[in-house]
């Protein structure tokens, strides 16, 4: 147990997700000027989250183990998964989400059914992906040198 508290490598994606969700937090209270701290587990925005913790477990990866060893090729093309995953399967989920809440709507207006709307907030663009990415490198970086 006390190794997997002292694992540098899970830390530094954790810190980095939890830094990117901070970022959601901080814009919407920007944006809107209300605490939103359901910001901090919620999917979707920017940067993508997903993105920066892979890129940050890959960066020190790459910086500690090497970029030509197996244990990099291999969490380098997880990385690349949970990336396009983020910006295809689950954008492309939060849209059917936002079309489908309309037609209900529209059959439904006036007959109540539910309350509850379906989650349109699921995926990124590739925008936020690539933000997500590029500050995970670099966090990435930061945090080898740290630890």
């Amino acid at each position: 147990m006390m190794e997997i508290l002292a694992n540098k490598y899970l830390w530094g994606a954790v810190l980095s997700s939890a830094i990117a969700q901070s970022i959601k937090v901080l814009a919407v209270l920007i944006r809107t000027g209300k605490l939103d701290v359901q910001r901090m587990i919620g999917t979707g925005g920017m940067p993508s989250s997903h993105s920066s913790s892979v890129m940050t477990l890959t960066t020190m990866v790459g910086l500690s183990e090497g970029f030509k060893s197996p244990l990099f090729g291999v969490v380098a093309f997880l990385s690349l998964i949970i990336m396009y995953d983020a910006a295809g399967v689950r954008k492309a989920a939060g849209e059917q989400a936002r079309v489908l809440n309309v037609i209900l709507e529209e059959v439904f207006q006036g007959h109540p059914i539910s309350e509850k709307r379906l989650k349109e907030l699921l995926g990124h663009t590739p925008k936020e992906v690539i933000v997500g990415a590029l500050m995970g490198i670099a966090l990435g970086i930061v945090f080898h040198h740290i630890w």
